[in-house]
């Protein structure tokens, strides 16, 4: 949906950005700049991606603006980006949630996964990827500098959505992740929003 909660955009995300380049195992080896570790094939470096749900159960994805460098006008998951040079992950996922979307909430590690794809030749994403969950029931006030519409969709929807010829209206990070979240941490997603007691009458999606 197009969102009336939208903020004017502010300068929250630099290709002068200097982000943490890591090897396989997560390890830090040095820092470079966002735009260069997309050029080519990128050069590996450390990110993560949020999916954040609402106490019925539904995922909220994000489509990405048209101004975006890679996957412009593509839906994927709720939030994902990099932390910056000196910064924790932590700090990171929190500040990103709040400048994209306006929310805050809790989040809950799931798992790291390693990806390299290429978008024609504007670059590539080149990522050592770590996947956090959270819940909030708040509406979501985005930066129309990063996102263009959003909408709260359900597991078993998004899944069919996943498997027919629309897929590719989605971003590769966000179908490789999903298909593993929703295989082998589907226990640990009803777990929390189990434990955020949805309001009552509402029904969480299985």
């Amino acid at each position: 949906m197009l969102d009336a909660q939208i903020r004017d955009p502010i300068e929250i995300s630099a290709d002068s950005d200097m982000l943490i380049l890591v090897d396989s195992a997560d390890n830090e080896v040095g820092s470079l700049s966002k735009s260069s570790c997309h050029d080519g094939g990128g050069v590996l470096h450390r990110a993560f991606s949020l999916l954040i749900f609402n106490g019925r159960g539904e995922l909220l994805l994000q489509q990405r603006a048209a101004s975006k460098r890679l996957w412009p006008g593509y839906w994927s998951n709720s939030c994902c980006s990099h932390p910056r040079r000196f910064e924790s992950m932590t700090v990171a996922t929190a500040r990103r949630l709040r400048e994209e979307l306006g929310l805050a909430c809790a989040l809950q590690f799931l798992y790291k996964f390693e990806y390299q794809v290429s978008f024609q030749a504007a670059g590539s994403e080149n990522e050592l990827c770590s996947v956090f969950i959270g819940v909030t029931d708040q509406t979501p006030r985005i930066d129309r500098s990063e996102i263009a519409a959003w909408r709260w969709i359900s597991p078993e929807r998004l899944s069919e959505e996943l498997a027919s010829e629309g897929a590719e209206r989605f971003t590769p990070w966000f179908r490789l992740e999903w298909d593993r979240v929703w295989r082998d941490h589907r226990e640990a997603v009803l777990a929390l929003l189990a434990r955020a007691q949805p309001p009552a009458g509402n029904q969480v999606l299985r």
